[in-house]
């Protein structure tokens, strides 16, 4: 399957391909240098596959995890491609999940004001969310996604055979932002997800359902001005619980606790079943408070409230400006 992204300025397709990873050299231009990045979790034969088809590739491989996301690691993404004689006509490759295509691609951004960057993404998570839009950013001062760009990529390949080697706790972090995006924009899709019975059979249905709907809300608000913001449903809440918790909870399991309490009874009543299901947290454990102090810097704040994002019933969404007291008061 394929789905073509339109954007101001530059289109992308996405392809979704079993066996795709051992084809890259068909969907995109590899005789050329290229940069590949990856991280300790994820197996090294990927990297490689994508490296052996390449005229002249070089690996770096990061530590992984949230703390990975930082200022020192993308300065050494910038040295091994300025080491390495990097020019415009190169090429930065993420082969790995959200945090490697988020730092991938923001050196990639602005290395030379920047140079083609494609996304292999290896997890549920970045394969229906970080991946395609063209959001970039390292944390910075413990504040999550707090420098970046928007950058779009050349393509995004999916290949739905990388995730045989997934614990099932990421896979389940992953399914967060499929949810999310049931929740707010596909009646449909959700009951596909509460109904499922083999996530096996389902994933590759679940992912490309996710996909449809970033492509249509991405080409409509790519830079995040209006629509777009509905896609941080249950990030307000979501992100300060990852930054508190400095990555020992997976990002997609704060999304979880975030919508949680963003949500009306109603909503609350499927949702809570489904992240049981698939073994997500339902009950946030931190205190409220501190949360609040890290909310201060959220990139939504405006005039002291937060553009925060409530799903009323299954399938609909509501922008509501919220104090930092009135979120604080919500647990």
């Amino acid at each position: 399957m394929y789905i073509n992204v339109e954007s101001t300025e530059s289109g992308y397709e996405i392809t979704h391909q079993r066996g795709a990873l051992k084809r890259v050299g068909e969907i995109v231009n590899l005789n050329r240098k290229v940069c590949i990045v990856t991280d300790d979790g994820v197996p090294a034969e990927y990297a490689k596959t994508v490296a052996d088809q390449c005229k002249e590739a070089f690996i770096i491989t990061l530590p992984q995890g949230e703390p990975s996301k930082n200022i020192d690691n993308f300065l050494l993404i910038l040295r091994e491609m300025l080491s390495h004689s990097f020019t415009r006509n190169d090429l930065c490759i993420a082969v790995g999940g959200g945090v490697c295509g988020d730092m991938t691609a923001f050196a990639a951004s602005c290395y030379m004001r920047g140079i083609d960057f494609v996304n292999i993404p290896t997890t549920v998570l970045s394969m229906v969310d970080s991946s395609i839009g063209g959001k970039t950013a390292i944390d910075f001062e413990g504040v999550k996604n707090v420098v970046g760009s928007f950058f779009m990529p050349k393509a995004v390949i999916i290949d739905f055979d990388v995730l045989k080697t997934l614990s099932n706790r990421q896979i389940s972090a992953g399914l967060t932002e499929a949810i999310k995006m049931a929740a707010t924009f596909d009646e449909e899709l959700f009951s596909f997800i509460e109904e499922s019975t083999s996530l096996n059979d389902d994933i590759e249905k679940i992912i490309e359902g996710s996909n449809a709907i970033k492509k249509k809300v991405v080409e409509e608000d790519p830079k995040e001005k209006g629509l777009r913001k509905v896609l941080n449903f249950g990030h307000t809440v979501g992100h300060a619980i990852e930054s508190k918790n400095e990555g020992r909870i997976l990002h997609g399991e704060c999304v979880a606790l975030g919508m949680t309490i963003m949500c009306s009874e109603q909503v609350k009543k499927r949702l809570i079943p489904i992240l049981k299901k698939y073994n997500l947290p339902t009950e946030i454990q931190d205190d409220m408070a501190s949360l609040g102090e890290i909310m201060k810097h959220d990139k939504k704040a405006k005039a002291g409230k937060i553009t925060t994002v409530y799903c009323p019933e299954i399938g609909s969404y509501e922008f509501r400006d919220m104090t930092i007291e009135e979120l604080i008061s919500l647990k």
